[in-house]
């Protein structure tokens, strides 16, 4: 379903984008809904995870993006699927890309009328 946000960019996703703040960032739910609620420390994670405490840090803190092999490790550790985790980080790189300082320039951008070119 096509969604806008205040940049004029159009996208075709599967769930809805926030409109005035960005959604929440995958590091962000790890923390809050499953090492808080487990009483884990992040460092047991990291070792149930099989990654450095440095690279599930910088998760957490919204300062490093889940991979898909960080998504398979989460999904087979905490239960939830890797496309879940996947499209959290999907909808929180597009939110910025949409609201980020490149928006503009794509919004100035003239799409390629489809019927005067053939893509055979």
């Amino acid at each position: 379903m096509p969604t806008r946000s205040k940049s004029q960019i159009t996208t075709d996703v599967g769930r809805r984008l926030p409109q005035n703040r960005p959604p929440t960032h995958p590091g962000e739910m790890l923390f809050e809904e499953f090492v808080k609620p487990l009483g884990l420390t992040q460092a047991e994670l990291a070792r149930c995870l099989g990654v450095s405490y440095p690279r599930l840090n910088e998760i957490i803190k919204g300062r490093r993006s889940v991979t898909p092999d960080t998504a398979l490790r989460l999904s087979r550790v905490l239960g939830m699927s890797a496309d879940f985790w996947l499209g959290l980080q999907q909808d929180w790189d597009l939110w910025h890309a949409m609201n980020g300082p490149a928006a503009k320039q794509i919004n100035r951008l003239k799409p390629i009328p489809i019927d005067q070119h053939s893509f055979a």
